[in-house]
């Protein structure tokens, strides 16, 4: 022990005594491994991490696929939860369950609340037991039983005070008393959702048709049973749906046939990470090249102290060392930095995770799992050993065995350095500008994609000026369909007679916000095949001045007013792409008639508006039908009202503190019980629809920037290297007549020629590594001669001025100082 603490102390002090040297490398390092820990903990919470439930590899999300209508995820419906809970051979238990928001009132201002919708089975699945009280049981979940939900932990703690006598009391929900029956644990959190209570779905089986895919299914598998069995499972039973349930109006067996519906099981943890898995790996490799930067830049500075150190290694030889004590004490040295840099790192690492959690950007899934825990420290030690062993082996394979007189002579006094001892160096320079090549283009290619997404026509002008919010009506307010409908209206006139506000509009849903409604439209002029669904179309519910508030122009005929609703009158309004779909022109689609079911009324088309990327500007604008708030005999015999609302509302006060509290009034001022939920801008939706790419461009920018950086320090460090060593030689040659130009150009050649070998042999890999990335693109090619003649152009100059620096400096030595100069 005594014997270790005195060696390590042996090489601390030879460390203090570079201080330049030792300071550079572990802050080079330091940068490296911390930016791969701060990555790998992310991809460890979000990726790697299991679900916190009890035996989660076998908790699964249960889903269908329905080619024949081109959809290849597709939701559960009630009919499939009771065949699949009474039916399945691989399923311990089945559930539904559905995220939506509710209105609290009698407690204070009046609140919007995200709660989850569940089946009885679903905290037993989940293995979760109520903290306070019970849960749901299969009487609760039944039709015309009493009013129950649960509380999670943090509302029982900000609405209760953690009040341990809250069980048995009663909550206002959607104008309807509710029994609190329990509070569930603290820590529970079910994939990425912020619910705050949990409400019983209670399907009256009688009264359930097939064909509602609207909700997500969740199952745990039973001991033994596998994904694929449970696939083939669900296929067996996908049948039986049709059989023991009644089929829609209009609708035949047929059709559910060619809509060909498949099985499409798959592990609970995809229900959360979703695509950002690709994006967090592709990530995780460009900081790893990084990290091969920092170790190429570091086994620099360790090739240069190693030939200051020859003369010094080769007397140990001489006097008995052996090789294996000599490597040793060049590793050492890599070893101790490189656990210093690991230090370091770490510490980075945990700022840069505080600050990403502060950030919380939207699309990064488990947030709360991202954390510095055993994993990630364990890895860290793990590169930080390799990267010590990385960088200090190119110096240990040069002079473990070292000469004695060739030591001595290359050390003397009149000795210039040899070409020999540049090849390591300017090997590590070019491999330095080959990676961050790599990771400029990557970063190049995302700005591109970014610049793409922002040209898009998203469907609406000037997002900065639209303020969004969403207003509920429950029935237990106002019954009436007309009369919800009137409320509505009142709401956004009051709105819109707020100082600075230039128009409201309202929708079932705001572009982008992620609220969407997806069924058939048959077509009066097109008839489909018999006993064929033909394509899904988006479906909206919109009041007047919803175009004119979200810029997105009317082509043809008008839009749609509140006296379309108070009238329930059979129109609808089309997007473009819709109308050319069937009649190329927009004004011919005008006077056309549609409908949703086989034997529902045909509604006349009296408008065309543009299209919108309801979707994403990444993905093609769908095809929306836009109904009137307020439609007879839509589904049913019933008339359908569009109780939940998002307004939309353009002025000129954008960034106003006071402007969202003079809209609450506004609301209120009509009826003091309507919450107001979901406040946004609507630029603030779409950077949301957005966030993925931003979070990958914000990675890669940093990357590449560090990676460039690293690279014009080696390729400055290596000039500036030579040109020392060779100043004896620059003295001659101007002893001699050389020019000042003539000097500088030797040293500026060389830079230039590493270079343009870093960047031929990094275009190249690019050019393969790219690819990779293909799904993270949108409107640039993996191979976009823009992005790589810029990459090209900007590190070559940058390379340049690097080199010339260290050049025009060894260009004016005094050639009577160099000729006395001692290497």
């Amino acid at each position: 022990m005594a014997v270790t603490t005195t060696r390590i102390s042996r090489i601390l002090r030879r460390l203090v005594r570079a201080p330049l040297f030792s300071l550079v490398a572990v802050l080079t390092l330091g940068v490296g491994i911390g930016a791969n820990a701060a990555i790998f903990s992310v991809v460890n919470g979000v990726l790697l991490k299991p679900l916190p439930f009890h035996e989660p590899e076998r908790l699964v999300g249960v889903w269908h696929t329905a080619p024949g209508l081109n959809i290849p995820l597709l939701n559960q419906g009630p009919s499939n939860y009771f065949v699949y809970r009474e039916e399945s051979q691989t399923f311990e238990d089945f559930a539904l369950w559905d995220g939506t928001s509710v209105s609290i009132t009698g407690t204070g201002e009046p609140e919007r609340v995200q709660a989850l919708l569940v089946t009885d089975g679903f905290l037993g699945i989940l293995r979760v037991n109520p903290a306070l009280g019970r849960g749901f049981t299969l009487e609760d979940d039944s039709p015309g039983a009493p009013d129950r939900l649960m509380l999670t932990d943090s509302y029982w703690q900000r609405k209760f005070g953690s009040d341990p006598n809250v069980v048995g009391r009663t909550l206002t929900v959607e104008g309807k008393s509710y029994e609190i029956i329990g509070v569930l644990p603290a820590g529970f959190r079910f994939l990425d959702r912020d619910a705050e209570v949990l409400m019983p779905f209670r399907f009256n089986r009688a009264e359930i048709w097939v064909g509602n895919f609207s909700y997500q299914g969740i199952a745990r598998l039973k001991p033994g049973a596998t994904i694929e069995g449970a696939n083939a499972d669900v296929a067996r039973m996908l049948p039986m749906t049709v059989e023991r349930f009644k089929l829609p109006p209009g609708f035949s067996r047929q059709m559910f046939d060619d809509a060909k519906i498949g099985p499409r099981v798959r592990p609970l943890s995809e229900d959360v990470i979703g695509d950002i898995g690709t994006t967090l790996w592709i990530l995780l490799g460009t900081v790893g090249l990084v990290l091969l930067i920092a170790c190429a830049n570091v086994a620099n500075l360790f090739l240069v102290r190693a030939e200051g150190r020859q003369q010094e290694l080769a007397i140990h030889a001489a006097l008995g060392a052996s090789w294996r004590r000599i490597t040793w004490e060049l590793l050492s040295e890599s070893l101790t930095l490189a656990a210093l840099g690991g230090l370091l790192g770490l510490g980075l690492a945990y700022a840069g995770i505080q600050l990403l959690a502060r950030i919380a950007p939207t699309g990064l899934p488990r947030l709360a799992e991202i954390t510095i825990d055993p994993t990630v420290l364990l890895f860290t030690v793990v590169i930080s050993l390799l990267a010590g062993l990385l960088f200090g082996l190119i110096p240990v394979l040069r002079f473990a065995r070292p000469k004695l007189a060739n030591a001595l002579k290359e050390g003397g006094r009149l000795s210039s350095d040899g070409r020999s001892r540049h090849r390591a160096r300017n090997t590590l320079v070019v491999a330095e500008i080959a990676l961050a090549v790599v990771l400029l283009v990557a970063s190049g290619l995302m700005i591109r994609t970014f610049q793409a997404m922002r040209q898009v026509d998203p469907g609406f002008t000037n997002p900065e000026e639209v303020l969004t919010l969403r207003i509920s009506i429950p029935e237990s307010l106002v019954k009436d369909p007309v009369q919800t409908a009137r409320l509505h209206e009142q709401i956004s006139e009051r709105i819109a007679q707020l100082p600075g506000v230039r128009s409201v509009g309202v929708s079932s849903s705001i572009t982008m916000d992620g609220y969407d409604s997806n069924d058939p439209i048959f077509v009066e002029d097109f008839p489909a095949p018999e006993g064929r669904i033909p394509n899904l179309r988006r479906y909206k519910w919109i009041g007047p001045h919803y175009f004119e508030t979200m810029g997105n122009p009317i082509l043809a005929g008008r839009a749609l007013d509140w006296n379309d609703s108070y009238t329930k009158a059979p129109v609808a309004v089309v997007t473009e792409n819709f109308a050319r779909e069937y009649w190329k022109d927009p004004s011919q689609a005008v006077g056309r008639r549609i409908r949703n079911t086989p034997t529902s009324p045909w509604r006349t088309i009296v408008g065309v508006v543009g299209d919108a990327r309801d979707d994403g500007v990444v993905r093609p604008a769908p095809s929306i039908i836009y109904w009137p708030v307020v439609v007879e005999k839509l589904w049913s015999e019933n008339t359908t009202v569009m109780r939940t609302l998002g307004y939309a509302i353009r002025n000129d006060r954008f960034g106003s503190p006071t402007l969202l509290k003079e809209v609450q009034q506004a609301v209120w001022s009509v009826n003091p019980n309507l919450p107001v939920a979901n406040v946004q801008t609507l630029e603030e939706i779409q950077a949301e629809t957005m966030a993925q790419t931003s979070f990958a461009l914000v990675m890669l920018s940093i990357a590449s920037g560090v990676a460039l950086l690293l690279g014009v320090v080696g390729i400055y460090g290596v000039i500036s290297y030579i040109a020392t060593q060779r100043t004896r030689e620059i003295g001659i040659r101007m002893a001699l007549g050389a020019a000042t130009r003539d000097v500088s150009s030797l040293f500026l050649r060389h830079g230039l020629i590493l270079s343009a070998a870093g960047i031929a042999i990094g275009m190249a890999g690019a050019a393969a590594l790219t690819r990779l990335m293909s799904s993270m693109l949108f409107g640039v090619s993996p191979l976009d001669w823009v992005t790589y003649a810029l990459v090209a152009f900007g590190l070559g100059l940058t390379a340049l001025l690097a080199s010339y620096l260290p050049a025009a400096r060894a260009a004016r030595v005094d050639p009577s100082v160099a000729l006395r100069y001692e290497v």
